[in-house]
């Protein structure tokens, strides 16, 4: 194993990125920081000092993640389409569980964003807090999934890369789910149809083998479809919206193995 941020010398370098294809890529990360009982207790009123604990330290999370590049000095500079910060008070362990979930379409991963993103979070939540509690401790902050790129998926629970990517869509708008979508063996991805689309067409889900697209994209997914059935002509009549694992996308949007692609008719009205 060789690690790429060093040349032939041994000299640091940053990796040139320019020739690998761009893919969807996400990472979430976490860390937890433990104060006093009372502590806790004081941010769930929001008794603090300094105001609005919670909402401070997310937006000190999103900042982070996105200036990444100008902290960790060989990072890439990103364009991050997504960065959530979410908090778990526990009252049991006495702490706050923080984490971070960053997402692009890029040639390069998001797991220094989302570590970034989790220990500003903390070290913010230690500021607004310490005028009644300098015990404070942050620790914990760890990756715990990435999909996308040549390296493959990772989850924490095993340690290892894993064909089944991390996706997005099982639950709410936003959340991180884990699994197979498809229901083939081969690297595929996974359409669905909705609403009176849904009607329209007589296809609810498919799965499209991810070798029958000439491009990886969501214009060779289209193409793909049209030869796989030729109900999927109608995409081109009218309006038709996509979005890729809940997020809105276009013909050029790079689709990669196990993604959910749904198609839909606008949503009109209220």
């Amino acid at each position: 194993m060789s690690l790429t941020h060093l040349n032939a010398r041994g000299e640091a370098h940053m990796v040139d990125v320019a020739d690998k294809p761009e893919s969807r890529r996400e990472a979430a990360a976490s860390g937890r920081i433990h104060m006093r009982p009372e502590t806790l207790a004081l941010l769930a009123e929001g008794g603090l000092p300094k105001g609005d604990v919670l909402a401070t330290a997310r937006i000190a999370g999103i900042q982070a993640a996105k200036r990444t590049h100008e902290l960790i000095p060989l990072c890439h500079a990103l364009a991050l389409s997504k960065v959530a910060i979410d908090f778990r008070l526990d009252e049991a362990e006495s702490c706050v569980e923080v984490t971070a979930t960053c997402r692009l379409n890029g040639r390069t991963g998001v797991e220094m964003e989302a570590l970034t993103a989790v220990s500003v979070a903390c070290l913010t939540l230690y500021d607004m807090c310490k005028a009644v509690d300098k015990s404070m401790e942050i620790g914990a902050i760890r990756l715990e999934t990435k999909s996308g790129g040549r390296s493959g998926d990772y989850r924490r629970d095993t340690g290892e890369s894993r064909p089944a990517p991390i996706v997005t869509g099982e639950g709410l708008a936003g959340e991180v789910s884990l699994g197979s979508r498809c229901d083939i063996d081969s690297p595929c991805i996974r359409v669905k149809c909705l609403a009176e689309l849904r009607e329209r067409l007589g296809i609810g889900e498919t799965s499209v083998p991810l070798d029958s697209l000439e491009r990886q994209d969501v214009a060779g997914l289209k193409a793909a479809l049209k030869a796989l059935d030729p109900r999927f002509s109608r995409l081109d009549e009218g309006r038709v919206l996509c979005a890729v694992n809940q997020v809105m996308a276009s013909d050029a949007t790079p689709v990669t193995n196990e993604d959910e692609v749904a198609f839909f008719p606008p949503v009109t009205g209220g």
